[in-house]
């Protein structure tokens, strides 16, 4: 249920992001999409001649993502623990995922992943949220006095977000600048590009980094 109400809510990649697959992606490239979800973001991949897998962990959006789209490889496979050789894909995504992965040392060991299965001078693509809506930064602050306070056993930045009508909760860490470069590069990646995103409302903004193996 859960899954079905997460890509009702995903049906369409965002259109700010296009140019990082417009830009970065060349022909043959062989590319892994990592937390790939209901496999949106394969429609900026389907005319570019390279070869597209998505994985997620969740087997009932891989389900999701398969029928949307036929003509793509999916899997589920978990991103902590990627089941591809070493120097395997030429790019690496990772939209809207590195935020969700609780603790600096689960995230760190996501990003060496992804660079273990990058090929020399391969690419790792990420974006994270900014924190721009305003119920976010409220979660933020919410979260950042009860953490002061020592009610809280999350990290600084992090916030648990109720999904829905449900009784779950969304983890999400809050990622400055200057925190995505280091844990980047503490990773062994190397800075190509930093930038902010935004659509046209600008009521959603990400940070983007593109970064070398």
């Amino acid at each position: 249920m859960i899954a079905e109400e997460f890509s009702s809510k995903r049906q369409e990649p965002w259109p700010e992001i296009k140019f990082l697959f417009n830009d970065e992606l060349a022909f043959g490239d062989r590319v892994l999409d990592l937390g790939c979800g209901n496999g949106r973001f394969f429609e900026f991949c389907k005319d570019k001649n390279v070869d597209y897998l998505g994985i997620d962990s969740s087997e009932k959006l891989i389900g999701i993502a398969q029928k949307s789209h036929p003509q793509a490889k999916f899997q589920v496979a978990d991103a902590l623990s990627l089941p591809f050789p070493d120097n395997h894909f030429d790019k690496v995504y990772s939209i809207a995922v590195l935020h969700h992965i609780p603790s600096a040392e689960l995230r760190l060991q996501f990003l060496e992943e992804a660079k273990r299965v990058l090929r020399p001078d391969g690419l790792l693509i990420s974006t994270v949220w900014k924190f721009s809506q305003v119920k976010m930064r409220f979660l933020l602050f919410k979260f950042t006095i009860l953490k002061l306070l020592g009610l809280s056993r999350l990290d600084l930045g992090d916030v648990l977000d109720p999904w829905g009508k449900t009784e779950i909760k969304r983890y999400y860490h809050r990622f400055s600048k200057k925190e995505l470069i280091d844990l980047t590069k503490k990773a062994g990646f190397k800075m190509k590009k930093l930038g902010l995103v935004k659509n046209e409302k600008g009521n959603r903004q990400n940070i983007y980094l593109v970064t070398w193996k």
